[in-house]
């Protein structure tokens, strides 16, 4: 146990975050650099060492949370990476980017403020760079059995990762220009620098993983070409056929889908453009959708110079506190306030989007709304409650229905599709084509960072035992697995 008294003398205390005028003028991370570490150890030292450590419930990839702080206590820094790297690839992006379910499952967050888990660990692996502990781990000899991963988001890369270390020989191909899927042109850079991604694809190429960009299965090559060429396929292409809108004016210029804008905004990071083609530079700026991709669009508009943000959310408020019917250790749906929305917007929540308005040159002006009761198991308007706000930039943040239909990868490799749109697998993550595996969002649905990690990690072992007839590589869940924190 780190520290027996710790989580009765040391209150909770969280990374420091920079001023709003600041940072909405630039796209570095919003925390301020270092400002965690002075403050890490003792924040590890009220982890309980519980009996019965439900944050590994919490956590898909059943992180070792309590050892990992109690070194990080300790400041053994070495050994907290080791133990974090044991059962995550990648934990500079998820201490950056995962809500942490495993903090909504900390034992002491019953009674008290829950550990700082996600802190401890993106500081743990910061540490870990910046001492050089995370260094490639190539195999000691290859198998000669080769994989193909289509798609290099958090499940893609998890996946060639470990296959790539038990000897095979992976290569990655990511439609994009470059690697990273959602990590790279998803998620604005203020959320995750893009830095981060760049190292671990230097590791993995240290390590042995190849890369191709610019390569959509299914249009650039046929999927029967890939599945003749390579021993086994993982599908981790994600899950980005985008909710739509169909009310009338949704033709109009100046409404996107936020994953039709937000990229652009990722684009002139890396150099592409000197301005986004999109941009909401001077405009009134509405997003439709309450989650963190609406929040991402909302941030990103800020820095952009929008004349102002609305965010739209079609369900009543969360509460502040825990729901009854949402007990510990689940993972609550509670009022969040992100960075984004820190740094100003109007959240309005119980509308829904009756019809768009344009000027005579087809550009979006208003936006008309009602609000919504839900009765009789369905949203239902509220008479008289009609209105209409400014809105000259509209982006759709409603979340995903399925793996991408119309590119030719599903119909090419005869993947069966279930009725929420996923691919179908078995208990290894095998597709019902033989040698094709599906990870990450294209088999479980629109889910989060943690468990796309985690499906990466079970689909690997899937396919090494596959083609060696055993396997040494761990597998955090099966595909059945319904966490409590979903």
């Amino acid at each position: 146990m780190a520290d027996p008294k710790g989580f009765l003398t040391t209150g909770r205390e969280v990374a420091e975050t920079r001023p709003v005028d600041e940072r909405v003028r630039d796209w570095n991370e919003v925390y301020v650099p270092g400002s965690l570490l002075p403050i890490i150890s003792k924040q590890a030292g009220r982890c309980m060492d519980c009996g019965i450590p439900f944050c590994h419930n919490g956590c898909p990839l059943g992180n070792l949370i309590p050892e990992w702080n109690d070194y990080a206590y300790r400041e053994d820094w070495q050994a907290a990476s080791e133990r974090l790297h044991a059962t995550n690839n990648f934990p500079e992006f998820t201490g950056r980017l995962c809500p942490a379910p495993c903090e909504s499952a900390c034992v002491l967050g019953i009674s008290q403020p829950a550990v700082t888990i996600k802190n401890v660990e993106v500081t743990i692996i910061d540490k870990a760079w910046e001492t050089g502990d995370v260094t490639p781990q190539p195999p000691e000899r290859l198998s000669g059995k080769t994989v193909a991963v289509v798609g290099s988001g958090p499940a893609g890369l998890a996946a060639a990762q470990q296959l790539t270390r038990a000897g095979h020989t992976v290569a990655v191909y990511e439609r994009a220009d470059r690697i990273g899927g959602l990590l790279r042109y998803g998620i604005p850079e203020f959320k995750m620098e893009k830095r981060h991604i760049n190292r671990r694809i230097e590791q993995m190429r240290a390590e042995g993983t190849k890369f191709r960009t610019g390569v959509e299965i299914g249009r650039d090559m046929p999927a029967t070409a890939l599945r003749k060429r390579y021993d086994a396929v993982v599908i981790a292409a994600g899950a980005t056929t985008a909710r739509d809108l169909p009310v009338p004016g949704r033709e109009l210029n100046g409404v996107h889908q936020a994953m039709e804008y937000l990229p652009l905004a990722n684009k002139v990071q890396e150099g592409d453009f000197v301005a986004p083609p999109i941009t909401a530079a001077g405009k009134h700026v509405v997003v439709i959708g309450g989650g963190d991709t609406g929040a991402d669009c909302v941030g990103t508009a800020h820095r952009q110079g929008a004349a102002s943000v609305t965010q739209l959310e079609i369900m009543p408020r969360p509460s502040d506190e825990r729901p009854d019917h949402q007990p510990w250790p689940t993972f609550p749906m509670t009022y969040k306030v992100t960075s984004a929305h820190e740094e100003g917007g109007e959240r309005v929540y119980s509308v829904s989007t009756t019809h768009f308005e344009g000027d005579e040159d087809g550009n979006v002006q208003f936006l008309h709304l009602v609000e919504v009761e839900f009765r009789h198991g369905k949203f239902e308007p509220v008479p008289g409650s009609e209105t209409k706000i400014p809105a000259q930039l509209v982006t759709l943040a409603m979340g995903f229905t399925g793996i991408d239909r119309d590119n030719g990868l599903v119909e090419q490799f005869g993947l069966e599709l279930d009725g929420r749109g996923n691919v179908v697998r078995d208990a290894d993550f095998q597709t019902t084509v033989p040698g094709v595996f599906v990870a990450g969002d294209a088999g479980r649905g629109q889910s989060l960072i943690v468990w796309a990690i985690a499906e990466g990690r079970s689909a690997a072992r899937g396919v090494d035992r596959l083609l060696t007839g055993t396997s040494a590589l761990p597998a955090p869940i099966r595909p059945t697995d319904r966490s409590l924190t979903v």
